[in-house]
């Protein structure tokens, strides 16, 4: 039986209900498990660590990297980890997606009146994965007080623009991941590779990179934009060919396109799939 909304309700308050209803159950669920909780929130932050140690340990050995230094990447690595590390709490799941299908529990939400990626989304959150979000602010609170940066009303900009729409970049990768696994099922290995590949890559100088990896990951999954380029302008730094600092100021324009080829990824999805076969 289809769920229906009740006749009194008020539009605004029936249409988020039952979205804040689930959402604050799951966090209810993983709240109750304070133990469990706690060891996977642990985890998550050890793994934000383990990751800048990986950083650390190429900038040990060597001083300068595609002409940033350590305390630059620092902020480069800061910015690019609160971005993903946000869309991880809030969409991360959606890479789960290969199970459910299988199972065939996704034709459950047929049955209900809201959209299938809305429920999708609001179906579970990770609050253990803001524990990365919090070596994300560290490594970028860090990194703006030991660079040299000329403060102003553009760099403050900077800053937000790169935390906003940067999030809205790798959560558009998450969603093209789900629509892919529409046609793939089983490939949750390979959309991962451009997922948790373009969040590794984002952190890295974009300067080293030969030709074809910068046009796949600065234009085609654009993840430089999300905290390479808003470091070089942060920086004042001029940046490598083909990725000049002064395109950060289209960050919006290319979160746009991203969220663009998600939504139209989906929706591709949606129509091929053809049920659980239950």
């Amino acid at each position: 039986m289809v769920d229906q909304l009740p006749a009194h309700a008020e539009p605004g308050i029936g249409r988020w209900t039952p979205y804040r209803s689930v959402l604050a159950a799951r966090i209810r669920a993983q709240r109750s498990y304070r133990a469990s909780f706690a060891i996977d929130t642990v985890s998550a932050f050890v793994a934000g660590l383990v990751e800048l140690a990986e950083v650390w340990v190429i900038f040990h050995n060597v001083q300068v990297l595609g002409g940033l230094d350590f305390r630059a990447v620092l902020l480069v690595f800061g910015l690019a980890n609160i971005g993903f590390s946000t869309a991880e709490v809030m969409v991360g799941h959606v890479d789960t997606l290969p199970a459910v299908l299988r199972a065939g529990t996704l034709d459950i939400y047929y049955l209900r009146p809201q959209p299938l990626l809305a429920q999708v989304v609001t179906s579970d959150v990770q609050l253990r994965r803001l524990a990365r979000v919090g070596v994300g602010v560290a490594c970028a609170a860090i990194a703006l007080s030991v660079n040299h940066i000329h403060w102003s009303q553009a760099t403050v900009a900077m800053i937000v623009i790169s935390l906003v729409f940067g999030t809205v970049i790798y959560s558009s990768l998450f969603v093209t991941a789900g629509g892919l696994q529409f046609f793939l099922i089983s490939g949750s290995e390979a959309t991962a590779a451009f997922v948790y590949g373009g969040s590794t890559a984002s952190t890295q100088p974009a300067a080293v990179w030969p030709g074809p990896l910068k046009i796949i990951f600065g234009f085609l999954f654009p993840v430089t934009f999300c905290a390479y380029l808003p470091a070089l302008v942060i920086l004042d730094l001029p940046g490598p060919p083909m990725l000049p600092s002064w395109l950060a100021w289209f960050l919006p324009v290319a979160a746009l396109w991203a969220a663009g080829a998600a939504l139209a990824t989906w929706r591709l999805g949606v129509r091929h799939y053809q049920g659980g076969g239950g």
